[in-house]
């Protein structure tokens, strides 16, 4: 018995049943393909890191238009009738005559009037949805640009003046719940995930800071934007897999799934937006994005924004086919590359069927409001759906989907390629046995390949 080493009821900290240790020939085909693509994407980032200022854009020019941000607490809210102007505009073009003028007494905490009242004029919305005393609110603090600016806004709204300053309505503050929202998730995921839960939050704060550190930069600089959100994706999702799910050969398999799915999102999405004519000129932001930037090209921010918008999903399939592959064969190890490929791709297609619904539905949901104005304008569906915001909608979600359908059985068929010629249950007791006859040792198994630790 002291003499007897079986790994046959050998389980990883996940209560797998048995660990796969890729063999030597496998580790060598993985890097062969994964390091030429890794060194070209930490080339390209290099060259496209984004160094200097874009332009267009000045920091005066911002902080003109942004102020100062204070916060304060709302006192009071009240509502009045007032006369009508173009911003009460109907949706059959009137001007009413009369429209509803809301206003709120708010306590400043912070800025150089703080502690003083002033009355800050609301959008009627606001006030129809609800706001109440005790509410914390953000504005904005501005210094009027002349005299006869100040004297035009003391006309208006004289007590939005203190000391020289004017503030405006911006919003509620939401920090405090958002942070509770925060601090809840962290506790949850790590809670439930522990280390890898606490890998996965590193891995979200990666991929933000590479959105601001690197890609907004690059698309006001003007580069292009399937290079930038590829490459930026590639370099994200490989940091983050490999720290979510450790070095082995099931996560190599998995991003090398999702390098394929990015390539083609890629492709398939400069032409559709080429041949769409997606110019991003569909929402009013887009419009100051476009002043701000002394005429940025909004198609690539469009190009850019659904490439990384399928990411998260890609990932989601990728990772979950070869965890399945790699599971099928612990407990059938005796199955071969066209049975593990097909029992795979059962699981992918349901998987995939339940996730092109999750992504048409997120895509509504987020296009909701816009809908309800189509509607609202009774204009025929026909041109509702090729109009330039619902086509940005359409064209995220169908190619994100048509490469998730492509990436599922690419990533499968490596899963099942590398399991059948590793070193698995059968293959290593087979070997084991031969190394005890001889006398030799057992073969190459890198612990950092070992797919299950």
């Amino acid at each position: 018995m002291g003499g007897h080493h079986s790994h046959a009821h050998t389980a990883d900290i996940d209560g797998d049943a048995e660990p796969f240790v890729a063999g030597r020939r496998v580790v060598v085909v993985l890097l062969a393909v994964l390091v030429p693509i890794l060194i070209a994407t930490a080339v390209a980032l290099l060259v496209l890191w984004p160094s200097g200022t874009p332009v267009g854009v000045r920091a005066s020019d911002t902080t003109a238009v942004a102020g100062d941000r204070v916060s304060g607490v709302v006192r009071s809210a009240s509502a009045k009738t007032c006369e009508g102007e173009t911003s009460d505009r109907l949706p059959d073009g009137i001007i009413p005559d009369t429209a509803t003028c809301a206003s709120v007494v708010a306590l400043l905490s912070s800025g150089p009037d703080q502690g003083k009242d002033i009355t800050v004029n609301i959008p009627p919305q606001v006030y129809r949805a609800g706001i109440s005393p005790g509410d914390r609110v953000d504005l904005t603090r501005f210094v009027p640009l002349d005299a006869d600016e100040a004297a035009t806004i003391a006309k208006t709204n004289p007590d939005a003046l203190s000391n020289g300053n004017v503030y405006a309505w911006v919003d509620f503050s939401r920090g405090l719940p958002l942070t509770v929202l925060a601090i809840l998730f962290v506790i949850l995921v790590t809670g439930v995930a522990r280390l890898r839960g606490l890998a996965a939050i590193a891995g979200l704060a990666i991929t933000y800071l590479t959105i601001i550190k690197f890609t907004l930069p690059a698309l006001r600089l003007g580069e292009n934007p399937v290079a930038v959100a590829v490459v930026g994706s590639i370099a994200v999702m490989t940091l983050v897999l490999y720290l979510a799910h450790g070095i082995s050969a099931k996560t190599t398999t998995a991003l090398l799934g999702t390098i394929f799915g990015l390539a083609l999102s890629g492709g398939l999405t400069a032409w559709a937006a080429s041949a769409a004519h997606l110019n991003g000129l569909s929402t009013e932001d887009n419009y100051v994005i476009s002043q701000l930037t002394g005429g940025l090209d909004l198609s690539g921010i469009i190009i850019c924004g659904i490439i990384v918008a399928g990411l998260g999903v890609l990932n989601d399939v990728t990772i979950t086919q070869a965890s399945a592959i790699w599971e099928v064969h612990a407990h059938a190890p005796h199955l071969g590359v066209r049975e593990l490929f097909s029992s795979g791709m059962r699981v992918g297609r349901d998987h995939l069927a339940s996730t092109v619904y999750t992504i048409a539905f997120a895509y509504a949901g987020a296009a909701l409001p816009t809908l309800i104005l189509i509607d609202l304008y009774q204009q025929p569906w026909a041109q509702v759906l090729t109009s330039g915001q619902i086509a940005e909608e359409i064209v995220r979600t169908l190619v994100g989907s048509i490469g998730l359908i492509l990436a599922i059985p690419v990533t499968t068929l490596i899963a099942a390629l590398i399991v059948s010629t590793g070193r698995g249950p059968v293959a290593r007791r087979r070997s084991e046995a031969a190394s005890a006859q001889h006398g030799s040792p057992a073969g190459f198994e890198p612990s950092y390949w070992d797919s299950e630790r």
